[in-house]
């Protein structure tokens, strides 16, 4: 499996609006032919699964949709999501629906550069990296950016929102 930092001859939406904020940030490829969960990128990658991140949409009971970042060998927690949102539930929206929502598919969805800006929360361990990881906004494609850095690019809040295991620690 291929990976590197080689530019791509076309850059996604995600690094087209951290390129306009001028924020800087780093860029790794994997090769995306075959399909590969997030705990396998990052083990391509060579990165710690705990900082790397995938993003997750949810659609409210009132209707309002949600992104929620969390590590990915990590599981959403959906009441303690609703709770961090203020919402009565929260549902993943059905794989069809995000490429008509957030221009992005499964499995490359970014939470920078969507068609619309939806209120986000991330996993509060991610403030306990300098850097972390996520989709770059196409599958093989990942962005490393700080959180401060991030918070210049798109508005979210930090939360508990994993599953945890019968110990009652997180599962990842």
């Amino acid at each position: 499996m291929a990976k590197g930092k080689n530019k791509p001859a076309e850059k996604t939406n995600a690094m087209r609006r951290l390129d306009a904020l001028k924020i800087q940030y780093g860029q790794h490829y994997y090769d995306g032919e075959e399909a590969l969960s997030g705990t396998e990128v990052a083990a391509v990658l060579g990165q710690d699964p705990g900082q790397c991140f995938k993003t997750l949409v949810t659609v409210g009971k009132t209707g309002e949709h949600y992104v929620f970042m969390v590590p990915v060998a990590a599981e959403l927690d959906l009441k303690k999501a609703a709770k961090a949102v203020g919402e009565k539930s929260v549902e993943m929206i059905k794989s069809k629906e995000l490429l008509p929502l957030t221009g992005y598919i499964h499995g490359g969805c970014s939470p920078i550069g969507m068609k619309k800006f939806f209120k986000t929360t991330i996993h509060r361990t991610a403030e306990d990296y300098d850097v972390i990881f996520f989709s770059g906004g196409r599958i093989g494609f990942q962005i490393e950016l700080g959180t401060g850095d991030l918070a210049r690019a798109i508005d979210f809040q930090l939360a508990d929102i994993v599953k945890e295991d019968e110990t009652g620690n997180e599962n990842y």
